[in-house]
């Protein structure tokens, strides 16, 4: 008889979140089963359950996603969950936190085609400034951007204290650099703009962070993109469908956050049919993400 293929959602928060219910079904895992208010404590034991209740040639089909809103606790659970194997009983493993992983690997798959495309440019050497870096999208942006050989600039709307933070975090963590910058006023956002090649908008829904002010006279800036559907545009005139196309008042292109969110579904998508197809247990972080979205970016 054929074994179910099953999935079990970590989330530190009260619910987890419907879009990954849906997206994991729809792969086709037969039943999809969620745990919430999950702390990091919890995982070794909720993983062993998970492995110890079939065999170890089932473990193929059993598979944890780690959700939540925390990119530090959620690597953290990651790492805790792959501890917890005790082989042969093995299973898979995929975190993505409130979508950040494949959302941050659509972004920067896209940003990296529309270089080569329009400018024979990659990201090595590349100055990118990321606005909305203290967020979840942010901050795994600048790891993968900073990874393929960027100069990332993670800006802090509100100073330099969280900004210095993520910094560190991520050298700590990752061990590459990326520096801090202050973007709380108009003047420094707009210095920040000129002097980079990308600028990234991952701010929260609905927040205008880059108007036009701040993109004239950008003479250096190539490529802007933005993850925020909600109106307005996290950079004024980015229209949501963008792909590659003239950003208003520069000379840059722009991507628009449907261009990203198309790439992102296929990544998530096709991550959780790698799980149910892998011949042997798999894990998956945002660098896995980012290099399947680098085939799906176009």
């Amino acid at each position: 008889m054929a074994r179910k293929h099953i999935l079990h959602m970590l989330t530190p928060l009260k619910q987890m979140s419907p879009f990954d219910v849906n997206m994991a079904l729809d792969a086709g895992f037969d039943a999809v089963v969620p745990y919430v208010d999950v702390s990091l404590g919890d995982v070794t034991n909720l993983v062993q359950d998970a492995i110890f209740s079939r065999p170890p040639d089932a473990g193929v089909n059993t598979g944890i996603f780690i959700a939540g809103k925390d990119v530090s606790l959620a690597l953290d659970m990651f790492d805790a969950a792959k501890k917890a194997m005790v082989p042969p009983f093995q299973v898979s493993v995929f975190a993505d936190p409130a979508g950040s992983f494949t959302t941050a690997a659509a972004m920067v798959a896209k940003v990296e085609k529309a270089l080569e495309n329009e400018f024979q440019r990659s990201l090595k050497d590349a100055a990118v400034a990321i606005f909305g870096a203290t967020g979840v999208v942010g901050f795994c942006t600048a790891v993968i951007a900073a990874r393929e050989g960027a100069e990332v600039t993670v800006v802090g709307h509100d100073g330099l204290e969280r900004a210095e933070k993520i910094a560190a975090e991520i050298k700590n963590r990752f061990g590459v650099d990326v520096t801090a910058a202050d973007g709380s006023s108009d003047a420094r956002k707009k210095a920040i703009v000129q002097a980079s090649d990308v600028v990234l908008s991952a701010a929260k829904a609905g927040v205008q962070v880059i108007s036009k002010a701040h993109l004239e006279g950008a003479d250096r800036l190539l490529v802007g993109a933005d993850v925020n559907a909600v109106p307005p545009a996290g950079i004024e005139g980015l229209a949501v469908h963008a792909n590659a196309d003239p950003l208003e008042a520069t000379k840059a292109v722009g991507i628009g956050p449907l261009a990203i969110g198309n790439v992102k579904y296929k990544v998530e998508f096709g991550l959780f049919k790698k799980m149910i197809e892998a011949d042997k247990t798999v894990t998956f972080d945002f660098q896995d993400a980012f290099s399947l979205a680098r085939e799906f970016a176009k």
